[in-house]
């Protein structure tokens, strides 16, 4: 069989192009999913898509394949070409095309049977023998592309009349340009400014970005779903991959929020889980698949107390309880007279922590969270300024010194316990 560079189960080119090019720590050798033809099909239909960015370099275990891409030079994410190619045969682009045409005039109406009689009368030279539609088909294609938006189904008594949508071309977003550049880019569901951006619009990419994460292109559907269910007050079932047990596992969860990371720009969906009143957190990136269920009627009431839950939450851990036990952090921190913008930055960083200030150079830090470990590269970013360091979390604190001890002694300059009391 020929190489197709179409795809129809995105899932798998998902997780392909995540651990061959964007993680960039397996080779061929490593991919034991299919056949190492398998592997080649992929690896050559992505080069089709990032032919100029990616690249190379040999390991021990062999040669590895990563996307590199300059964000300087790059104005666009070159990712949103994975979700551009779409799998059809000739039957189907065939009738495409064919309804587009009897349907090309917008507010001019068919029904149903007018459609079949123009399709056996009019455009029989474009069925490649022995090619045909019956009428469930065409009734299918018509539902999906109601559901897409592209066709408009009114009805009046039995019968039920089919015409286009309105489109691009006559909505007014020509002068838009600059926002669906910005949007393509900073929104979470890009992939729609850069559909937008390929209809024509002018776009003068004046933009440029300091951290552009655009790895988080792979989770465009999934997140989609999740979207689509709280928008609904549906619960989901997903099923998401466990790095510690190496399998897949599945929970049905009520999805309630989506929380971005601003260092890292991963994302996480917190959901009620099952009947229980408990928050579980899970990664997109880690998501496989999204089932969407039946409504939930709790779903005011579970956003409600995941709001009260997450005045605790300093970052993103695995699962919120309200009979979790909060860790309390406390801290003195001394800053310099002409250190305004460590003041500054601990104003800025505090989030659901308090200052109490002391004198003109010190403050103290105080907060309550699910998790202190979290807060350790944090409180670490302080160092040599922390007089003082209390924790409920006894082995936390103790991470902390330690690690104090071993820079302290690592520059031989004194012990923490002569700087930390």
């Amino acid at each position: 069989m020929a190489f197709s560079e179409l795809i129809k189960n995105f899932s798998k080119i998902r997780d392909y192009m995540r651990d061959f090019y964007v993680y960039g720590f397996k080779s061929r050798n490593d991919f034991d999913t299919k056949s190492a033809r398998s592997y080649d099909d992929e690896k050559r239909r992505i080069e089709s898509w990032l032919g100029d960015k990616m690249a190379f370099h040999n390991t021990r275990n062999g040669k590895t394949v990563f996307i590199s891409i300059d964000s300087r030079a790059e104005k666009h994410n070159p990712l949103y070409k994975a979700f551009k190619t779409k799998s059809f045969t000739d039957k189907d682009i065939t009738l495409h095309f064919i309804l587009f045409d009897i349907l090309r005039c917008y507010g001019v109406r068919h029904t149903l049977k007018e459609i079949l009689f123009l399709m056996d009368t009019e455009y029989l030279w474009a069925f490649p023998s022995p090619m045909s539609f019956d009428e469930s088909t065409v009734r299918k294609k018509l539902k999906e592309y109601e559901e897409l938006g592209l066709v408009k189904v009114e009805k009046e008594g039995k019968t039920t009349y089919y015409s286009r949508n309105k489109g691009l071309d006559e909505i007014d977003i020509k002068d838009a340009g600059d926002i669906i550049s910005f949007f393509s880019e900073a929104g979470q569901l890009g992939i729609v400014g850069s559909t937008l951006l390929d209809k024509g619009i002018e776009d003068h990419e004046y933009f440029t970005y300091k951290h552009h994460y655009i790895t988080d292109t792979f989770e465009s559907e999934i997140l989609l779903s999740l979207f689509e269910a709280m928008q609904d007050r549906r619960e989901v079932e997903v099923t998401a991959y466990s790095r510690k047990k190496k399998k897949d596992r599945t929970y049905r969860i009520l999805p309630l929020k989506i929380y971005v990371s601003v260092q890292t720009g991963r994302r996480y969906v917190l959901g009620k889980r099952g009947n229980s009143r408990d928050i579980i957190i899970l990664r997109l990136d880690l998501l496989k698949s999204v089932k969407i269920l039946g409504v939930c009627e709790g779903f005011e009431e579970a956003r409600e107390r995941l709001e009260k839950l997450s005045a605790h939450m300093w970052g993103i851990s695995g699962e919120l309880s309200e009979q979790t036990q909060l860790d309390h952090v406390e801290f003195t921190i001394h800053i310099g007279e002409k250190e305004q913008h460590i003041w500054n930055r601990l104003e800025r960083e505090k989030r659901n922590g308090r200052i109490e200030w002391i004198d003109e150079n010190t403050a103290r830090f105080i907060c309550d969270v699910y998790d202190s470990g979290e807060m350790i590269p944090w409180i670490r970013s302080f160092t040599c300024r922390i007089s003082d360091l209390k924790m409920s979390n006894i082995n936390v604190e103790k991470r902390i010194r330690n690690d104090f001890q071993e820079m302290y002694e690592m520059y031989g300059i004194g012990g923490e316990e002569d700087a930390i009391q």
